[in-house]
């Protein structure tokens, strides 16, 4: 079905779509990268994945393999929250501004957090893109705690 008309003014939702949308795009490249380090290092999850690439001798765990995975699964952790929040707050009709800049935040938070996962990046590089992407979320949190008491 297609977005209805009210949904596509909806400048906040629109804006949560763009950088939810690059996000999801960034988790599929860290995934497609866990692939082909899996591929260079011979390094297969599964024993028919390493039988097929030269035999059970790869069916091993690769601490590069690892740290991929470890990426990867801290997005997990923290975009899938990020998708909820963000959505829900879209509701909530704040300040177009005000919004882009939580969802931007957070976007180039983990992106960063991403890249000095992978390439390790001398700490805290890593441990200080998280917190700052982690603060949007703890903002629109907030904010859909204080809107939805009068129901509770």
């Amino acid at each position: 079905a297609a977005p209805s008309p009210k949904m596509m003014e909806n400048k906040v939702f629109m804006s949560f779509t763009f950088y939810s949308t690059i996000l999801i795009l960034k988790m599929y490249v860290v995934a497609i990268i866990t692939g082909q380090v899996r591929l260079r290092k011979k390094a297969f999850a599964n024993p028919e994945d390493a039988l097929r690439n030269g035999g059970l001798q790869y069916y091993r765990e690769d601490p590069d393999v690892e740290r991929c995975r470890r990426a990867h699964r801290n997005d997990m952790e923290n975009i899938f929250p990020f998708l909820f929040l963000g959505a829900i707050y879209s509701l909530l009709d704040p300040s177009p501004a005000v919004a882009r800049i939580h969802f931007f935040i957070f976007c180039v938070g983990r992106i960063i957090h991403t890249i000095a996962y992978l390439l390790q990046l001398k700490a805290p590089t890593r441990s200080v893109a998280y917190s700052v992407a982690q603060l949007p979320c703890f903002s629109m949190a907030l904010q859909i705690l204080l809107a939805t008491t009068p129901y509770w």
